[in-house]
């Protein structure tokens, strides 16, 4: 009998623990957005809130393998992390309109007003800068803005390597500037590959008569080994009043170091 209850004791005790467990993962919700496209957030923390946007392929999820993230949350900031409309478990239509005229960026937007957000910082990586950089023409209630991983590139609407990238998912192969990308994408039955085509042919540009324009505090940080996306000098020289910061790595890794969540931190105070 005393040996059956401690069973007994012991499978509660398991299944409060795995109850335990599930309960505090972050669970997320779902936003629709105009056109009906669900976007999927997750948001935690309850102070000033920081919208992180992730780069091409990636998920919101990518950004909690970095060190942004959890030290943003310990500084006292509300985070929101997203997966951009065409990857992670938001909707990926297969439709020109689902990625043309800001499809992306509106839905931060949308976002942040269905979160009743009346300011927020927004943080940016690769693709994700690229993104991040509309919401400095479109959304007032942006208070500031990093733009990680980023040169001057994206500005012109005509760049050769996002039109190579669209290009070349669609199955031309002629266009081999782009082969470490493409077959990243190839390796992983996950990626959805007609999305990730659609939101290279739709990549906005923000030309430099509006970067001009801009007067909210913005800082360009990339890594010391970092050559892709353009001159981050010159996307510098183009916003006025930007900050300009250094941090190690290369492409893949700046963004997950602690230099680059200190620089980021202290930007944002």
């Amino acid at each position: 009998m005393k040996k059956s209850i401690i069973i007994l004791n012991v499978l509660a005790l398991l299944l409060l623990t795995a109850y335990n467990g599930h309960a505090q993962q972050s669970t997320g919700s779902y936003y629709t957005a105009v056109d009906g496209t669900k976007i999927y957030y997750e948001v935690k923390g309850v102070g000033f809130p920081v919208i992180l946007v992730h780069g091409f392929s990636g998920t919101g999820e990518g950004w909690k393998k970095g060190q942004l993230y959890t030290d943003l949350l310990n500084a006292g900031y509300k985070v929101v992390i997203l997966d951009l409309r065409g990857n992670g478990r938001s909707d990926k239509p297969h439709t020109d309109a689902g990625y043309a005229n800001d499809a992306e960026v509106k839905d931060i937007m949308g976002l942040a007003g269905s979160l009743k957000f009346k300011k927020y910082d927004v943080v940016g990586y690769s693709r994700g800068s690229i993104i991040a950089s509309r919401l400095l023409v479109l959304d007032k209630q942006v208070q500031k803005l990093v733009m990680g991983g980023m040169g001057d590139a994206y500005t012109n609407p005509e760049w050769p390597r996002r039109i190579h990238a669209y290009k070349a998912l669609m199955g031309d192969t002629t266009f081999h500037d782009v082969d470490g990308m493409i077959n990243y994408i190839h390796s992983n039955p996950a990626f959805d590959v007609t999305a990730l085509a659609l939101q290279q042919k739709y990549q906005p540009s923000t030309s430099p008569q509006e970067l001009a324009k801009v007067k909210i505090p913005v800082m360009i940080i990339c890594g010391t080994d970092d050559h892709d996306n353009g001159s981050e000098t010159a996307l510098n020289k183009l916003i006025p009043g930007s900050k300009l910061n250094y941090v190690p790595g290369d492409h893949n890794s700046a963004s997950r170091t602690i230099q680059f969540s200190a620089a980021v931190l202290a930007f944002l105070k």
